[in-house]
């Protein structure tokens, strides 16, 4: 193995687009836990994207006729560079995205399941038979859409982009990836090498990370047949908008207000342990945190007090020469974020038990009591590595309080009955709901996707692969043309 396979200068001043361009307009890739220069990466604008696009229409019908035996083959050659490279990627994604070193690892692991699951596409069955008269054979099949658009964020950047390109790739597709700038060599350029260096032909992956023109570009570039954004709420409605309007096909994940909700027959231990999880891991910096801690009034003293202690014990620093549980958020907006939101929680009369401080980009982990509906830690999304605990009388009133928010992407239910957590988890607007789990957890095999503001109804990953980055093709077989009344 070569500790040469990650040369920076491969993509210094540069994106993937007909091999490594490089551009006019570049920008630093930078250390969020220092604010080192880590790189520098090419930005993209729209003529970037127009080309791109129009490359790779142009490839993606010879790469979706080559057999699938060949197709299938550059996807585990790309999974075995990623094993033999895992010590080379980890630092990356420590260093650009404030990771620390276990979730890191987890979520390289994870793109190689990815791999690996997109690897077998290829060679699956691909339609049905469908019934039709004796003489007509009637076949229902799956198509590339043609070109896919892929727009990721920068939370988990090796994965939410994977997540996406490798099987749309898989089932013939090409792909145009716009990464988040912010973290484009985790998110973008090693995708990139992975299939450069595994034999995927020309011009059917692009990566350009850019800006919001650049997104706009792809949404409405001709060639581009759908959509896959994850991110924002408010950036999904733009990329909704824009792209219904030029009628692609569009796969939203976005945000969410996650409730773990925890019984009075639940261990506490276990509950404490699960909600610290849930909120705390990546800083609270994912889709699926656990944005609410709903506490049967029984266990609320006591689970307030164990919860504060273990957010102030949990150490902040360095992922990349620390040993600690949470790294620094991604951004100076996003600390700003999470610290108003809880000022204005506390103003609003909720208790600050853990937490509440900062010092340049690290939070420290937050334990806030007593917060009700119509607090802005209650009702809006944090990304930060905050814990609201609001408190319930009952059942009823626990899933009234998960279901008030216009969210509904996941949720935790604690209890030892798993019956009672399981007739009120189907009472729960959601896309993903975990009985005596918290709210993050995200197999692969399993369809990824939320309802309402965290959504429109799609899901990626396992089964939802075929339904996503596919389309329906109808086609009839006859012996000779039917004999018609004209």
């Amino acid at each position: 193995m070569s500790a040469e396979w990650l040369v920076e200068s491969t993509w210094r001043g540069r994106v993937f687009s007909s091999g490594w361009r490089e551009l006019t307009h570049s920008a630093d890739a930078v250390e969020p836990a220092t604010s080192r220069v880590l790189s520098r990466i090419g930005i993209a604008g729209p003529s970037d994207i127009e080309r791109a696009g129009a490359l790779a229409r142009q490839a993606q019908s010879a790469w979706a006729d080559r057999p699938y035996e060949e197709r299938g083959a550059i996807f585990r050659k790309a999974a075995r560079l990623l094993e033999e490279h895992a010590a080379e990627i980890v630092p990356w994604l420590v260093r650009e995205s404030g990771s620390t070193r276990p979730k890191a690892e987890f979520e390289l692991g994870i793109a190689l399941k990815t791999i690996h699951e997109a690897s077998s596409m290829p060679s699956q069955p691909q339609g049905v038979v469908l019934p039709s008269a004796s003489d007509v054979m009637s076949i229902a099949r799956r198509r590339p859409i043609g070109v896919v658009g892929v727009i990721s964020p920068f939370n988990f950047p090796l994965i939410l982009a994977m997540r996406a390109v490798a099987p749309a790739l898989a089932v013939g597709n090409a792909v145009v990836l716009k990464p988040d700038p912010r973290t484009a060599i985790c998110g973008g350029f090693i995708i990139a090498r992975l299939f450069e260096a595994a034999g995927l032909p020309p011009d059917v992956l692009h990566v350009l990370p850019g800006g919001a023109d650049a997104g706009a570009a792809l949404c409405s570039h001709p060639d581009v047949g759908m959509i896959q954004f994850t991110g924002s709420t408010s950036a999904g409605r733009k990329v909704g908008e824009l792209a219904g309007r030029h009628l692609k096909k569009v796969s939203l994940e976005l945000g969410g207000k996650n409730s773990l909700v925890v019984l009075d027959d639940a261990d506490l231990d276990l509950a404490v342990a699960n909600a610290a999880f849930g909120v705390y891991l990546h800083q609270g910096q994912i889709c699926m945190s656990t944005g609410r801690v709903l506490v049967q009034r029984k266990l609320e003293k006591e689970f307030v007090a164990r919860l504060a202690r273990k957010a102030k014990a949990l150490p902040v620093g360095d992922p990349a020469t620390e040993d600690v549980v949470l790294g620094p958020l991604i951004h100076q907006g996003q600390l700003d974020h999470v610290a108003g939101i809880v000022r204005d929680t506390v103003a609003a009369g909720a208790t600050l038990e853990a937490g509440g401080t900062f010092e340049k980009l690290f939070y420290q982990p937050t334990v806030l009591s007593g917060v009700r509906p119509g607090m802005r830690a209650f009702e809006e999304e944090i990304f930060g590595p905050v814990a609201p605990v609001t408190v319930f009388d009952d059942d009823d009133e626990a899933v009234a309080l998960a279901n008030r928010t216009n969210y509904g992407l996941s949720a935790g239910i604690l209890s030892g009955s798993v019956g009672r957590a399981t007739t009120l988890g189907r009472k729960l607007r959601i896309g993903l709901l975990h009985i005596n789990n918290q709210t993050v957890d995200d197999q692969i095999v399993n369809p990824f996707g939320g309802v309402g503001h965290s959504g429109n109804g799609t899901s990626v990953s396992g089964p939802a692969n075929w339904e996503e980055f596919t389309q329906w093709q109808w086609m009839t077989l006859r012996g000779q043309p039917p004999a018609t009344p004209f």
